[in-house]
């Protein structure tokens, strides 16, 4: 039997996009991601799925449903999600901000007066502010802890145009990130929504998933994220507005809050195949892995040296995990080879022999473990688990997924890391990204045109172990992945 601190938080994560919409009255037809899913030519391409998240989960009509779920199924903990084009469907570049720039032209300091948040009132969609404080506050009148997150990648279209990116360029389109002025926008909204919510937030983290933008969006062009536009250069220059971006927002919280303010990150474990290429391996975890972080922690990184404006910018660590990424040497070079990790086949096997979900990620828990023992090792900052799970539509899996990644918290929890709970992607199926519906991470099952929910068999293991922040004996055994393995 593991046990798990009293005080130990067992929830779920959802974010706007993915999950609000789904009946009429709840669209958001006025951000990036709308833009980019509802475009002809990205359907037609296969770039994008073709379904649509006005038909996903509705969590904005149904929150009351899922979060009377969420309580039986033991879950004390949820991280939410505000959408920025929801509450801002027209620009604000005219309240203005009193910016500081260094000699070297970073963004130092944006300072949100009251003023500015009284003129933004004018410009917001205030009925949307106040559905939002009706679904947190029936979180929060349950006695549960509420994290809000405020940035999980969809942009107002005013500030990110994807499609005008890729067919005339970010010069002559509004670019989102590869424009500074993201970073201000960024600040004046979340000092808007810190201003008018802090009472209803435990806990604030300022984005999710940054790594996945600046990755995804301009180095991977085929990965159906916007704007699809292949540019190294322009991967870098995101990367670090979004560092500028995270600062400043933490400023911007901590005007109108006590609470602590984190960072949630997309964390692989970059596992090596072979003892001889570990230290190297190693080295390529603390230049590419960690530099985002190092950024808001130490001040320095390879992406921003010497930055006291960014030090100290992170009072807790969002830990989300999937998978591993395996390297091996192949000629002269070390470097990620296929069949493991995220790169395993769909529904099938990974070079390992271990099973891979429905998105042909290797289930790989030992993963977890030795990163939250790195981190652990270089940050003295509380960890939340704010993402792990797995698409795994028939439920075969998700037990095993489920009880082996616990299993591997809990060893790093003995071995010293400072982790205060476990957040489960997601309560529900949800609208995947370019995925659209295709892969269903959800303990519970949705039927998208009744949108009723039902339970899977892993939400029955989940509660045993959440409501009694235990893994019984009798669960003890789905963290041995043998049963799953390939013969």
């Amino acid at each position: 039997m593991l046990r798990f601190p009293k005080e130990f938080l067992f929830g779920y994560s959802w974010s706007g996009f993915q999950f609000e919409m789904g009946l009429k009255g709840s669209e958001v037809p006025h951000s990036d991601w709308w833009a980019w899913v509802h475009d002809v030519e990205n359907i037609a391409s296969g770039l994008v799925s073709g379904d649509l998240p006005e038909n996903g989960p509705a969590y904005w009509h149904l929150y009351k449903q899922d979060h009377d779920i969420a309580e039986k199924l033991g879950m004390g903990a949820i991280r939410g999600g505000i959408e920025w084009a929801r509450l801002f469907p027209k620009p604000t570049f005219d309240v203005k901000a009193d910016i500081e720039k260094d000699e070297e032209g970073n963004m130092v300091a944006v300072d949100v007066p009251e003023r500015a948040i009284v003129e933004m009132e004018k410009l917001a969609d205030m009925k949307a502010l106040e559905h939002y404080r009706k679904i947190y506050s029936d979180w929060k009148d349950r006695g549960k802890v509420f994290i809000l997150n405020l940035y999980h990648w969809p942009l107002p279209l005013w500030l990110h145009d994807p499609i005008k990116v890729r067919r005339l360029g970010p010069d002559r389109a509004p670019s989102g990130w590869l424009d500074e002025r993201s970073v201000v926008e960024f600040a004046k909204f979340v000092a808007f929504v810190s201003y008018h919510l802090d009472e209803l937030v435990d806990m604030w983290s300022t984005m999710n998933e940054p790594n996945v933008v600046f990755e995804n969006g301009y180095s991977r062009p085929t990965s159906g994220f916007p704007p699809g536009y292949l540019s190294f250069e322009a991967s870098e220059k995101v990367a670090k507005n979004l560092i500028q971006a995270h600062a400043r927002a933490y400023d911007a919280i901590k005007e109108h809050s006590d609470k602590p303010v984190g960072l949630i990150y997309a964390y692989t474990w970059l596992d090596s195949l072979r003892e001889d290429i570990e230290d190297e391996v190693k080295r390529i975890r603390e230049t590419n892995l960690h530099r985002f972080v190092d950024s808001v922690y130490f001040g320095s990184s390879s992406l921003s040296e010497g930055r006291e404006d960014l030090k100290g910018r992170v009072d807790w660590l969002g830990v989300n995990y999937y998978s591993r990424l395996a390297f091996d040497k192949v000629g002269d070079y070390i470097m990620p080879v296929s069949g493991y990790g995220f790169s395993g086949v769909k529904r099938g096997y990974a070079k390992s022999g271990r099973p891979c979900s429905d998105f042909g990620w290797e289930i790989y828990p030992e993963g977890l473990e030795k990163l939250l023992k790195e981190l652990h090792e270089k940050y003295s900052v509380p960890m939340i688990i704010a993402e792990n799970g797995i698409a795994d539509e028939s439920d075969r899996y998700r037990p095993y997924y489920l009880v082996s990644h616990l299993q591997a918290i809990h060893n790093a929890m003995k071995a010293g890391a400072d982790v205060r709970g476990y957040l489960h992607w997601s309560l529900t199926d949800n609208y995947e990204w370019a995925q659209g519906f295709r892969m269903r991470f959800g303990l519970l099952h949705v039927d998208f045109e009744t949108k009723k929910r039902y339970l899977r068999p892993s939400a029955l293991v989940f509660r045993e172990i959440a409501t009694h922040k235990e893994i019984p004996e009798e669960l003890s055994h789905l963290a041995d992945l043998t049963p799953l393995m390939r013969q």
